[in-house]
């Protein structure tokens, strides 16, 4: 930061009873010094609109659709009601991307309460300068990076930043990190870093960074659309030169008006080779698939991520408020030298003690107060020190110390010769979390308050044990996913040994966690460790984020979940990243999928949807890239051999509608709990591109036999229609099968459609059909049975394909 030097003093001339001065905001406002903050967004609304409007293909059906326009002929140009559609899904979605990551904020507290002037002010943690003077107090929110100046028992949470669930004990000359919640006590702070230079603002420019989720649908569909961007424009000109030629060459075309027939010749064959279909029906098919989650209480920030979980095959998961919810409760007394009857009131005057923390006050429930005690004298808890003693003016005699057991009495608690150290270090083991209550016969002294001394003679009365709250569906949703040959990687800030204890209790079979203060620099070591270990503890944001990316360099597809600040970034670069509602709204925005209601049993349901929405789209992408690979075919051949294009623009509109896209809308939506296995473009395109060259070859067979019939233009091209007609809806049932009762009528319906779209005079003379002719009805006839042979053979060969595809995806371990 500028004028560094200038800073030093303005620091140090900062009085903390006092604050800054009126003149003294003024210049750090002037300076940029402020706390206010804006990383940079996701996309900007032109960059969105711009990747799904301004496409080549958009472009190039847009152009089609203007051309038929000018030209006339309106009613050729029903596709680019498609296209419409895809950009408008498109935008939509990203938009909702964009808005998600838009509403990051990491600081949710509406004000900062400063000192200034003498004064305490409420303000906006944007208008916090450099080096004010923050006055904290129980339940605020840090909202700069600050260093301690005065406290009084001030303790702060940092585990949504650190992923520590104990609260942290600050003293003057402390940090408190940006984000970071005061739990108890309160005390002063000076801001000495603000704005993008704080803690959690780090975390926010990196988290906001726009990127979409890994789709191996999406990917294939792009794949595909590139591959026809390298042809489309040879291919378009060939087929215009072809339809050129037909009209009589190119002078005589253009002086009797015959290039307009050849221009709408070639945009039905370019736009057929287009195959805008399939993209908004992965659109549709994600939109409906998030939908059904909303509705179970899942939401989907970005719609390709209900796709994700199913292609997963390592999830991590944070412990705290994952695995479990976030808080302790109470678990047991282990008494050491029989019953004490004063124990209950003890235990239950520090549950209810004004400044008790997080853990003193689970006693609350268990101890409830019935007779309230006068305090003679009490020494305060701290974090360093970890205990707190009492004396009452009645009651129970002497001095009661509450504390962690080795802080209370060093060695000897972990020492498992002794009474004490056996029970603490075989209850730690389980990873329960231990305190000693110990009594002393000697009461506490204002000498020994100011010192913070431990009373003389104490002895162990009993021991106090308090567990992490799992998560009920825990187990059940762990057990699941082993089931489903996913590994499993638990990572979480805390102690490795209760990591593991968690661990166990949820089902896992796991030994020690492992301390990722051992962990390697090097990446490829590290992927090396996490193939061979489950369970981590004393795990920083920055290694969360590189166990991802060391998992993703081995290949696998990586999950992640969590709810606090410090899974921000791990969350992001997994391909799938999940939040709980009840975390940091940094987490949920940069999540993929948020848990609206906290329930860690929702993801099978995730898993199933996404199963259904590839195992869907796999059956229906065949559909649509037959169309392409037949009318890629066509245009090719009808070029190569200089022939009339047999459709118009409209005709094609029928064959797509009836036999590809309405019906692929239902297909896509029915259920299907195929376990995924990668590589669905290949298995598609295995019957696709034979089924595809079927039908071209078909076409042109009946092609040059109309013409050799003599067979009229309007004729042919009503043969030609009618053959693509039944042979689609012979495509759409093989790959329906088995049918079911729903494809029956979904198939039957369809078939209604076609005959009334060739008998009723409004549709046929719309669509321009006639009566073929019985000689061209004949041939209608001989072609297509001869197709629909060939479509059951091809489908015959890829069936087995795919189930050897299968197979050796089983096994060499599926996933």
């Amino acid at each position: 930061m500028d004028a560094a030097a200038d800073v030093s003093v303005d620091r140090a001339a900062v009085d903390p009873a006092v604050g800054l001065t009126a003149a003294d905001i003024v210049e750090r406002i002037a300076a940029g010094r402020t706390n206010d903050f804006t990383a940079d967004t996701s996309r900007s609304v032109w960059n969105i609109v711009r990747a799904n409007v301004f496409t080549l293909f958009n472009g190039i059906v847009f152009a089609c659709f203007f051309v038929l326009f000018v030209l006339g002929r309106w009613q050729d140009a029903l596709f680019g009601l498609a296209a419409f559609a895809n950009s408008i899904i498109g935008c939509v979605q990203e938009f909702k991307a964009k808005s998600a990551l838009d509403r990051l904020a990491l600081l949710n507290a509406p004000r900062a309460r400063v000192r200034r002037d003498g004064r305490e002010l409420d303000v906006a943690p944007g208008d916090v300068v450099q080096d004010d003077i923050l006055v904290l107090r129980a339940g605020d929110q840090v909202p700069a990076d600050a260093m301690i100046v005065e406290t009084r028992a001030l303790q702060i949470d940092e585990s949504m930043l650190t992923g520590e669930s104990d609260a942290v004990d600050k003293k003057p000359g402390d940090e408190a990190l940006s984000g970071s919640i005061v739990v108890s006590g309160d005390g002063a702070a000076r801001a000495i870093r603000v704005g993008a230079d704080s803690y959690a603002n780090k975390f926010a420019g990196e988290a906001k960074r726009f990127s979409l989720v890994a789709s191996e649908v999406r990917g294939s569909v792009n794949r595909v659309l590139k591959w026809m961007s390298w042809i489309i424009g040879p291919v378009g000109l060939l087929v215009l030169n072809a339809q050129m030629m037909v009209a009589g060459g190119w002078a005589e075309a253009v002086a009797n008006g015959g290039w307009v027939q050849a221009v709408v010749n070639t945009i039905a064959a370019l736009t057929a080779m287009i195959p805008l279909g399939l993209v908004l029906m992965t659109s549709i098919t994600f939109a409906v698939g998030a939908a059904r989650l909303a509705a179970k209480q899942v939401l989907v920030n970005e719609l390709p991520a209900v796709e994700g979980l199913a292609r997963v095959d390592v999830i991590c998961l944070d412990k705290t408020g994952t695995l479990t919810a976030g808080e302790i409760e109470f678990d047991a007394l282990h008494p050491m030298r029989g019953t004490d009857p004063a124990v209950d009131a003890v235990l239950g005057w520090y549950g209810a003690a004004p400044d008790a923390n997080a853990t003193a006050r689970c006693l609350r429930a268990p101890f409830p107060v019935t007779h309230p005690l006068a305090v003679a004298e009490y020494i305060a808890f701290s974090s360093a020190r970890k205990w707190s003693a009492v004396s009452f003016l009645s009651g129970p005699e002497g001095s009661w110390v509450l504390g962690a057991p080795e802080m209370v009495f060093g060695d000897a608690a972990s020492d498992p010769s002794t009474d004490l150290g056996r029970v603490v270090t075989t209850l730690a083991s389980t990873g329960r979390r231990t305190l000693v209550l110990a009594m002393s016969e000697a009461a506490l002294t204002e000498a020994d308050v100011e010192a913070e001394s431990l009373p003389p003679g104490l002895v162990p009365v009993v021991v106090v044990t308090f567990r992490e709250q799992v998560r009920p569906d825990a187990a059940q949703t762990l057990a699941y996913f082993r089931e489903q040959g996913v590994g499993i990687r638990v990572i979480s800030g805390d102690n490795p040994r209760t990591v593991a204890a968690i661990a166990r209790e949820v089902g896992l079979e796991v030994d020690e966690g492992f301390d990722a203060r051992r962990l390697p620099d090097d990446d490829a070591e590290l992927g090396a460790i996490l193939e061979d270990h489950a369970v981590f503890g004393r795990v920083t944001p920055e290694q969360k984020k590189r166990m991802v990316v060391a998992l993703q360099a081995r290949g696998h597809v990586v999950a992640m979940t969590g709810d606090g600040v410090n899974d921000a970034l791990a969350i992001k670069t997994a391909d799938i990243g999940i939040a709980m509602n009840s975390g940091a709204a940094a987490t949920k925005a940069v999540a993929r999928l948020v848990l609206l209601d906290g329930r860690f049993s929702h993801l099978p349901d995730v898993v199933a949807e996404g199963r259904q929405v590839i195992a869907n789209i796999e059956r229906v992408s065949m559909l649509f890239l037959t169309k392409t690979v037949y009318a890629t075919g066509l245009a090719i051949l009808f070029g190569m051999l200089v022939l009339e294009f047999p459709f118009l623009p409209r005709q094609l509109s029928i064959t797509d509608g009836l036999t590809i896209g309405i019906p692929a809308f239902f297909l896509a939506l029915l259920p299907n709990t195929q376990r995924y296995v990668p590589g669905f473009l290949r298995r598609s395109l295995v019957f696709a591109i034979p089924a595809g060259i079927v039908i071209a070859l078909a076409l042109l067979g009946y092609t040059l036999g109309a013409m050799a019939l003599g067979v009229p233009e309007d004729e042919l091209r009503t043969g030609s229609t009618i053959i693509l007609a039944i042979v689609g809806i012979w495509v759409l049932t093989v790959l329906s099968r088995p049918i079911t009762r729903f494809k029956a009528l979904v198939i039957g319906a369809m078939f209604i459609a076609l005959v009334a779209v060739f008998t009723l005079p409004l549709l046929t003379e719309f669509f321009v059909l006639v009566d073929p002719g019985e000689e061209a009805a004949w041939l209608v006839a001989v072609v297509t049975a001869i197709a629909i042979g060939a479509i059951e053979i091809v489908r015959y060969f890829h069936r087995r394909y795919v189930a050897r595809s299968m197979d050796a995806a089983s096994g060499s371990g599926g996933r």
